[in-house]
Order: C-alpha cells, then sequence, then structure tokens
C-alpha cells in the first residue's frame, strides 16, 4: 500500500500505492518508546529528525514508515499516538489518489502553523 522513494526536493518521502479515502488508516506503526533521561541523548544523534513526543516528556521512535513522511502545513493526512498500545495511526486527512506523496504536520495538528525546527520546504 506504501512505498518509500526519493522526492524533488524533501529528500524520501512515503507515497501511496493506492487510493486512500478521508478517514482511512495508513498505517499502523509500533514505536519503541525512549525514556524521558534518553530524549537528550538521541537530539545528538542522527535519530533526532525521526523521533515523536511522547507521552510526558519521553520520545518515540515508529517503525515501518511512520518516521518516514514528510511535513507540510497543508498535508493529506494525520497521526495519532495511541499511548496504552503503544503506536501511532497515519489516517488519511483528505483525500490521497495513487502515486501521491503522503504528508503529516510535525506539530501534531493539521492547521497548526507553529515553525518547526527546519526550514519547510513545501
Amino acid at each position: 500500500m506504501l512505498v518509500v522513494r526519493d522526492t524533488e526536493i524533501k529528500g524520501r518521502g512515503v507515497f501511496a500505492q493506492r487510493d486512500f479515502e478521508p478517514g482511512e488508516i495508513i498505517d499502523i506503526a509500533n514505536v519503541i518508546v525512549i525514556p524521558k533521561q534518553q530524549v537528550k541523548l538521541i537530539t545528538h544523534t542522527v535519530l533526532c529528525n525521526y523521533y515523536f513526543g511522547w507521552h510526558g516528556e519521553s520520545g518515540a521512535i515508529a517503525l515501518g514508515y511512520a518516521s518516514l513522511f514528510n511535513h507540510s502545513y497543508q498535508p493529506n493526512a494525520l497521526y495519532v499516538k495511541k499511548f496504552d498500545q503503544q503506536v501511532i495511526e497515519i489516517i488519511a486527512y483528505q483525500y490521497i489518489r495513487k502515486g501521491q506523496e503522503i504528508t503529516i504536520n510535525y506539530n501534531g495538528q493539521v492547521d497548526d502553523l507553529t515553525p518547526i525546527w527546519f526550514d519547510v520546504m513545501e
């Protein structure tokens, strides 16, 4: 259903291999929880750009595709953290056609325009 490939300007990205309807689950990613005492350590590694804030001050590395979705301030998908199940669900926010890149807003809300830690390329 999904494939990782190079984008024109963002490096790698996740692309749909079929159409997705709004509200449809695109992916469910298990996570490895990073204890809050270790989050500072991860910020000094290449994984800094791939982890999610988790419950409290901890972090999480999402397995599978979830850590590879690119950011957009006009995303076509959203993510939902399910702390009790230790998973992140990626859900279509808009209709996504086969071949289209799937993007999420790294701020957690589809309409949150708060600046993030890098220059955004749309």
